[in-house]
Formats: C-alpha cells, structure tokens, sequence
C-alpha cells in the first residue's frame, strides 16, 4: 500500500492580468515556488468569479479580452510551505491566499528539500570567533555557514574546523562538560579571530533538489557530514547532514522494494560492514593506558573486554569528564586536551577502566539487518554501534559512514 505523507495546499488567487515587475503574477509565483523546491505547483484558469472588489471575471464569448480569474495551487510538506510562504505574501502584495492540510502520495526519489534542515543559522566572514562557538553551542549543532556581503556561502565553520585552526582542544560536545576556568582558557584561544580566519572554503554544497544519493555520495567523496543547500541562484536555502540522511533512510525502509536504489544496500548485515580495528583494554587496566588508547584512536573510545573477548563495557573519552569526579578531572583534562594543568604536573589521575566505564553498551549482532541497525543508532541516539558475537564477544563495530556508503552506492 502506497505510504501518504502530510502535506499543505497552498492557493493564491489573482487575475490574467495581473503583473509582478512587468511579468504575469501567476508566473512569478510559479518561478518562486520552484526555486524554492517546492513538491509541485499547478495554475488553473477559471471561466468566472469574482472577489473582494465584487468585479466579474468571465470567460463568456462577448467578453474574451476580460481580465479571467487564475488561481495558483502550491503543494509541499507543512514546514516547506511555512518557509516559502513570505516569499508568496511579499511578491503577490495583496489578493486571496489560503492553506489546506491533506495527505499525499510522491511518485518520486527522496530530495535534499525534503528532509534538509531549513532554519539553518549563519554568521558572517567577520564574526568574532567566540560568538561562533556560542551559537554552535546554543542551537545545538555541529557547522555554520559562513555568507558574505551579498548573502552567499563563502565557506562553512565546523567542529573540526575549530579544532585544527580554531585552536580548541575539546571538541563541542564536551565544551559544556569543560569546567568554568577550563571553558575559558578554550575561548581564550578563539579571542581575536574571525570566522574567516577559520572556515573551510571554498565549500562544498548541494542543490536542493539533488536525490538523496547523490548528496550522500558528494559527503562521502569529500569526506563531509553536512552540505548547504542551495536553490538555483546560489543562495542559501537549508543544509543537509548526515544524519538527515540516515533518518530518511530509516523512515523508508519498510518501502524499500519501492525505492532499492536508495535503500536495497540495507538488507545487507552488520558483519558486511564492521570494521575490527577497536581499541581494547581489560577492565584493570590503568586510566593512563585507557587515555593513551583514546588519544591514539580517531574513535575517541576504547571497549572494554574480558579475557575471553566478551564485552564487559565501553569508555568514551566524554566518560572520563563525567564519571571520574572532580578530585581526578583536573589530571582527566590535562591528559585529554592539556588544559587546566601546571607544566611538570602528573599527566593522568590513578584509577582503572571498571571505574569509569559505561557498563550498558549498545552492541547489535553481526547478522543484524542494517535497517535494524540504522533504527537502533537513531533510538539510542549513537554514532557507533559494538557488533558481537552470540557468545557477546567483541567482533568490530560498524559506524554511521558504513551505513551512507551503502546508501550512496559506493
């Protein structure tokens, strides 16, 4: 059975007649909607009515130069609509516009539109580099695109951005874990600089209405988590992350027969994917060794096993902020990112990995369906997931660009 989706009609009424800069109204917010991305827009040509103004609008015989009534019809998801609506009140300066909730069918691929982030923030090339992590921190995200002087994506400022020329050493999602002298000795780094001084550019992007595919491709061939979207002037209409991606995938998957080249690669299995490079440590083992593992490993994690090889926990370097109390964080943040400590101080407090190990590991078999491990990495909300055995031995694990690769096709 065919899967319907909330969507909104949108109607503009008008007349034959009616002009926008010199151009036929009706044309201009059909060009406005399609710019935008928009699922679909129709004009009907009525043969009478009339409106506020009580003037007859016909189509009889005797009075074919008359002006003829036009309505717009403009059809998208609740958000898309809300978002393109001021662009339609703003051209259209007057005239009937009304909203119609209803449910539709698309017989087409998935869109960058249709799943990308459209409240996007943005600063600009000379925007102080500390206001640049304040709102990466306060809305929550991992990039911002940085626009010039005429609105344009001249470059995009991420997490690791700010790590490799930022300066920082704790990434953002330890920076509200940082103790306050350790948070400011962090933006202490950023005074003085400019998004500009630190942003990826030229930057990659991505035409919203590129397939899903092929914005999971481009990510993939650059090595990316998330590309602005942009409409067909160039400017700057959303932005599309991995995990979008992933979302949508997990949300077609029960219609993967209707859609295989987006989501067949999925009846693959966890083992097809794993990668077994995982840093290991018993559960002794001293937190100097269990840092050394976590500075060495671009996982940032280290699982922890018995002697046999069965998972007893996992350690994500965010766990030994949290977990080590504050006696030993001074040496924890000194050890992990040099900060907080006095030259000559002990690089990393006493304790064992049983300590401050997370003891509820995320793990999925290694002939899990990667549709059900999509569905478990969005549930629990994790980037990687441990595979095991039956036994719960440790086999590798498997990470959400396994998974996009297999989207993309590659």
């Amino acid at each position: 059975m065919a899967e319907f989706t909330e969507v909104e009609l949108l109607r503009i009424y008008c007349g034959e007649s009616d002009r926008i800069d010199g151009r036929p109204a009706y044309e201009v917010l059909v060009e406005l909607a399609r710019r935008h991305g928009a699922a679909g827009a129709t004009v009907l040509r009525g043969v009478l009515g009339f409106g506020a103004g009580s003037l007859v609008h016909t189509a009889k015989l005797l009075r074919l130069s008359e002006d003829l009534p036009m309505v717009v019809e403009i059809v998208d998801r609740p958000e898309r609509i809300e978002a393109l609506l001021p662009r339609i009140e703003a051209a259209a300066k007057g005239g009937c516009i009304t909203r119609q909730g209803m449910r539709a069918h698309f017989h087409c691929p998935v869109r960058v539109h249709e799943v990308m982030a459209a409240d996007v923030a943005t600063v600009k090339l000379d925007t102080p580099l500390p206001e640049v992590v304040d709102l990466l921190l306060a809305r929550g995200v991992k990039a911002v695109p940085v626009l010039d002087a005429e609105g344009r994506v001249a470059g995009i400022v991420t997490g690791g951005d700010l790590l490799t020329r930022g300066g920082l050493d704790a990434r953002l999602s330890l920076q509200q874990s940082l103790p306050e002298d350790a948070r400011r000795e962090e933006r202490g780094k950023l005074s003085g600089r400019t998004a500009a001084d630190v942003m990826t550019a030229p930057v990659a992007t991505i035409d919203q209405k590129a397939g899903l595919r092929e914005a999971a491709r481009l990510m993939i061939k650059k090595g990316l988590k998330r590309l602005p979207a942009v409409d067909e002037a160039g400017e700057l209409v959303g932005i599309v992350s991995r995990a979008d991606i992933l979302r949508s995938a997990a949300s077609l998957a029960p219609a993967a027969q209707a859609l295989p080249r987006f989501t067949a690669g999925l009846f693959q299995l966890a083992r097809d994917v794993m990668f077994s490079d995982v840093p290991t440590a018993a559960s002794d083992a001293p937190l100097s060794e269990i840092v050394a593992k976590i500075l060495t490993s671009p996982l940032r994690r280290v699982v922890v096993t018995d002697a046999s090889g069965k998972v007893l926990g996992i350690v994500v370097d965010g766990d030994l902020l949290s977990r080590c109390g504050p006696g030993r964080k001074k040496g924890i943040l000194q050890a992990l990112f040099g900060l907080g400590g006095d030259e000559g101080e002990a690089a990393c407090p006493s304790g064992t990995a049983a300590e401050v190990m997370e003891r509820n590991v995320n793990t999925v078999p290694e002939d899990a369906a990667l549709m059900d491990v999509l569905q478990k990495m969005l549930s629990c909300r994790c980037k990687r997931l441990v595979v095991v055995d039956d036994d719960f031995r440790l086999l590798g694990m498997v990470d959400r660009d396994a998974i996009l690769r297999v989207i993309a096709g590659i």
